[in-house]
């Protein structure tokens, strides 16, 4: 990272979903702290950045993200993905455990760490392994990595199929106040899918995953959260049941949280038509009606943030026949672009869908992250809503994983802070 930043932003359109505040005014940052917002600003020294015209937000904070470091290989590296992130806006991401090896000891959580400090384009927030290795058998140190610097814990998308055992792995992380991630997915319901079992899948002869196969694991993860009162975080939801299960049981008061990727958002079973192996993800794209109680969820509440899914993948991962290509999407070079696509259709308000990549993750995960709050190191972005952008063009992570490249989307951006030091400045 450059050294903290002396920085007079005059004249953004200052937008902060945490405070609600939405004006035109001046932002001063001095020593890489947010010193002050307001009218008239004035600090001789101070790098002075003109933005008429332009938005002014919290940074971004991506709740899922794998990376590909440490790992083997991987597509990319912690340097490539990250400096993509801060391309996009994204000051703070939640790394996932399923790296290889796993996050499961202090050594990895270090390596992690100490490698995303030398890139210095955002901060890195890896998750543990709730269990040895992902197995599901063991318990892993989850002190000794919550204090190595882990966030949260989480068994990825491999389930703890002894309930006894998660129950136990719930209770101990709930000694800690650590949250528990989790992406239901109930592994003998989902074997051998690669699609959502519905028309499209059945038209093109592809093996489906049933929707019942999140919520059945859903259901079981919910009653255990009420059973230990852990805080509980739920990755990926895909579908209309699932978003219906969450509702409920924010209704009747238990701590738990969610988001859905944004590709959930845009896209539905349709688009695997013609095998279109960019759009094989898990979860599976689901129904339109799915898509829709997705979207109502963000809308509302129920469900409190939008990821990236962030998976870049090497070229040849999507030239196999589907159900042999590897699922996921490259999705950090898009995020902030595909969540401007939304409002600009109308299908999501502005303020609830800044908050649902600021100030909300941030409250999922439990960390000070986006808001813009003075007296604190400064984490913000600076974007021009009205320029467009053809992602080929300007793409960074190393997987070009994404049916959006070469679709043109609102949104570039200009400046990114992160922690008070500058890690994005576009020509």
């Amino acid at each position: 990272m450059q050294p903290r930043a002396d920085l007079l932003i005059r004249k953004a359109r200052v937008i902060d979903p945490a405070s609600g505040r939405d004006e035109v005014a001046d932002l001063l940052v001095e020593d890489g702290r947010l010193l002050r917002i307001g009218a008239s600003l004035d600090a001789p020294g101070a790098e002075l950045v003109a933005a008429d015209g332009l938005w002014l937000l919290p940074g971004l904070v991506d709740t899922c993200v794998r990376l590909p470091e440490p790992g083997n290989h991987r597509t990319g590296s912690l340097h490539s993905e990250t400096r993509a992130a801060a391309a996009g806006g994204i000051t703070h991401l939640c790394a996932t455990p399923d790296t290889d090896p796993v996050i499961d000891s202090t050594a990895v959580v270090r390596l992690i760490r100490e490698r995303a400090m030398k890139a210095g384009f955002a901060r890195v927030m890896p998750m543990a392994a709730l269990t040895q290795g992902l197995q599901g058998q063991q318990l892993a140190e989850l002190a000794t990595l919550r204090d190595a610097g882990c966030i949260a814990v989480s068994n990825a998308g491999h389930r703890v199929q002894d309930a006894l055992i998660l129950k136990r792995s719930l209770e101990y992380a709930a000694t800690f106040d650590l949250p528990v991630v989790f992406r239901p997915q109930d592994a003998a319901l989902s074997s051998g899918g690669c699609a959502h079992e519905g028309p499209v899948a059945t038209r093109l002869g592809l093996p489906g995953i049933p929707s019942v196969a999140e919520t059945v694991d859903l259901a079981r993860a919910l009653l255990l959260v009420e059973a230990t009162g852990v805080r509980a975080h739920f990755h990926q939801l895909s579908c209309a049941a699932s978003v219906a299960l969450l509702r409920h049981a924010k209704a009747q008061g238990l701590n738990v949280t969610a988001d859905v990727s944004i590709h959930h958002l845009l896209l539905d079973e349709s688009a695997i038509e013609g095998f279109n192996s960019l759009c094989h993800i898990s979860p599976p794209l689901r129904s339109r009606a799915d898509r829709d109680a997705l979207m109502q969820g963000v809308i509302d509440g129920t469900v409190d943030a939008i990821s990236s899914q962030h998976i870049p993948l090497g070229g040849s991962a999507k030239l196999a026949p589907f159900p042999s290509t590897r699922p996921g999407i490259s999705g950090l070079d898009t995020l902030l672009s595909l969540v401007l696509e939304l409002v600009q259709r109308d299908q999501l308000p502005l303020r609830r869908a800044l908050d649902a990549i600021t100030a909300a993750p941030a409250r999922c995960l439990g960390v000070s992250a986006g808001r813009l709050e003075e007296g604190r190191l400064a984490s913000l972005c600076l974007i021009d809503p009205n320029a467009t952008r053809l992602p080929a063009e300007d793409w960074l992570s190393a997987g070009r994983n994404s049916p959006w490249l070469d679709i043109e989307l609102p949104g570039t951006v200009r400046l990114t802070v992160c922690e008070g030091k500058v890690t994005w400045l576009s020509d």
